[in-house]
């Protein structure tokens, strides 16, 4: 199997990442926060431990020093947490509708056109050297991290070892928690403050640390290949990079709506003609809807409107314009569905079902034009 960037991630990795504190304006990486929910914070497990007392032991094998290695598990400690997430990962299956309300929402929108006038000066820069359109590499790092607000806060070397001492993909992970530790041995980062996903994705771009090998670029000369700073410049050159090596073509567009387009992810909705670039994005993560919320969004960020095709009624019989309508009715009666925008998550059925259950009807959870009509 080719592994991807991001292979062993769900296709909405980013949008399920807790946010980090704020980062100061200074170029300095990030601190590792101690407000972390006690499952990803170190729990006895003797089993782990004998685990890394035997990867200790052949840690010199792999090119890695006792001092780098005695650094890198200081503090480190088996996560809880991040078992439950890797066995509890479902095939999580969204229409192209609902990732796209949520990829291209408004709200990342408008940061993006913010952080791409902010950041203008780099994205340009990176653009005439590797080739890859500007506002391809800005949306990428709306879709991973929100443009630096959510990269994740749970220690790297902790997490990376818990996944590879729990055996299930404990190959790929051990060669992750090698990589890291040969970051740290290198001076990037501190062990203490390399910290990100439950699964090991790091920085502004969400790359894991085998990727950072051998994509993560030091853009700003300082020496060190910092993806974690409240400067996103390498980050954003380490993404360029990673999508010219794999294959991006410099001056051709990902693609577009196009009613005359072999693409068509949901059926009845809107279809796209694509170009290799669109496979090169797919590199970065392995799902059309993904490659096609890169697109789209990297157009809104340059100034293109919505979709111009319609997408069907869904399973209940709901538009969008439907479903939006019902979060806002059930909103004002004091039933909180998270926000009106037409995505039914786990918030909205439970605001449908404590509807039902306040009017003494059958409690589904299900939203349907009957239920907008009562409302």
């Amino acid at each position: 199997m080719t592994v991807t960037r991001r292979t062993f991630a769900l296709t909405l990795g980013a949008f399920g990442l807790a946010a980090c504190n704020s980062a100061p304006s200074a170029r300095t990486s990030r601190a590792k926060p101690s407000g972390l929910a006690a499952e990803f914070r170190p729990q006895p497990n003797a089993g782990y431990d004998a685990w890394v007392a035997s990867f200790k032991n052949r840690a010199g094998g792999y090119g890695l020093s006792a001092a780098t290695v005695a650094a890198g598990f200081r503090g480190a400690g088996f996560l809880p947490g991040v078992i439950k997430r890797d066995r509890n990962q479902t095939e999580f299956k969204r229409s192209l509708e609902d990732y796209l309300s949520i990829a291209a929402s408004d709200e990342r929108i408008a940061k993006g056109r913010a952080a791409f006038a902010r950041h203008r000066t780099t994205l340009t820069a990176l653009e005439a050297k590797y080739g890859v359109d500007a506002e391809i590499i800005c949306a990428i790092w709306g879709l991973e991290s929100q443009y630096g607000e959510r990269m994740g806060d749970i220690p790297i070397i902790s997490s990376t070892s818990t996944l590879a001492f729990e055996g299930r993909r404990g190959v790929f992970f051990e060669k992750q928690l090698v990589a890291a530790l040969k970051i740290i041995q290198n001076g990037d980062i501190t062990a203490n403050r390399m910290v990100g996903s439950w699964a090991g994705a790091m920085g502004h771009t969400q790359f894991i640390p085998t990727s950072y090998e051998g994509f993560a670029v030091d853009f700003t000369g300082d020496g060190r290949r910092d993806i974690w700073s409240a400067d996103p410049s390498d980050a954003l050159a380490s993404t360029a990079a990673y999508l010219q090596r794999n294959g991006w073509a410099r001056g051709v567009k990902w693609g577009s709506e196009s009613a005359s387009g072999t693409l068509q992810p949901q059926a009845g909705g809107p279809k796209f003609a694509t170009t290799g670039n669109f496979r090169a994005i797919k590199r970065y993560n392995n799902s059309d809807a993904y490659a096609i919320g890169v697109g789209h969004l990297s157009d809104r960020i340059a100034g293109a409107g919505p979709l111009r095709g319609q997408f069907p009624p869904d399973a209940n019989g709901l538009t969008k314009d439907d479903r939006i309508a019902l979060q806002q009715r059930l909103t004002r009666r004091g039933f909180d569905t998270g926000g009106a925008d037409g995505v039914f998550g786990p918030k909205s059925k439970a605001a449908v079902s404590d509807y039902q259950r306040s009017k003494g009807l059958p409690v589904t959870g299900t939203p349907s034009q009957e239920l907008l009509r009562s409302l």
